[in-house]
This record gives structure tokens, C-alpha cells and sequence, in this order.
């Protein structure tokens, strides 16, 4: 049995006690939150307007920081170079619960 969920723009596939790493999310470590399912597959596959009674819920485990990316702009022949640094916000959550209501 598995769900296809969004989040943060993207989607995953996701299973009963898995865990991954999506975009930052609100909430503390331990909190509990609901992730909006597109898609469940079990005996049968449920999507669009039967998604009524499934449920996937979700804790946060942690928020952590991905790795530094460097981003360098350069222009020959007219001394511009600019040097830039990211790292994107993220949370690492684990899959609780996935339910089919009724």
C-alpha cells in the first residue's frame, strides 16, 4: 500500500513508516501533520474526487539545512564576477499513518 502525496511543489511516493526529506515545513520536531494525497494504491487505485476518505499523516523529525551550492556569474573581458551561496531549508518528516476512510 503506498500514496503519492504534495508537498512543497513536488511529489513523492511514500509508504507506512518512511521517512524523506521535502522543503521546509512549519512545525516542530515531533509535530504531527497531514500531507495531501493525490493518489492511493492498495487492492485498488484511488485518485481525483475518491481521494475523500484517505488520509496520510505524517511527524516531523527535524529541520536541517541541504548542502552549500555556489553559484558563480563571469563575464570575460569586463572584470564582473559574482559569487553566490544557497542552502535550501529542509525537513526531514516520517510516514505514520496511511488510511482509506469509508
Amino acid at each position: 500500500m503506498y500514496a503519492i502525496v504534495k508537498t512543497g511543489g513536488k511529489q513523492y511516493r511514500v509508504e507506512e513508516g518512511q521517512t524523506l526529506l521535502v522543503e521546509r515545513l512549519p512545525g516542530d520536531a515531533g509535530a504531527k501533520l497531514d500531507l495531501e494525497p493525490l493518489l492511493f494504491a492498495a487492492d485498488d487505485v484511488l485518485f481525483g474526487s475518491d481521494l475523500g476518505g484517505v488520509k496520510v499523516a505524517a511527524e516531523v523529525v527535524e529541520h536541517l539545512r541541504g548542502p552549500k551550492l555556489r553559484v558563480n556569474k563571469f563575464k570575460p573581458k569586463r572584470g564582473y564576477r559574482r559569487r553566490q551561496g544557497h542552502r535550501q531549508e529542509l525537513t526531514r518528516i516520517r510516514v505514520t499513518k496511511i488510511s482509506k476512510g469509508s
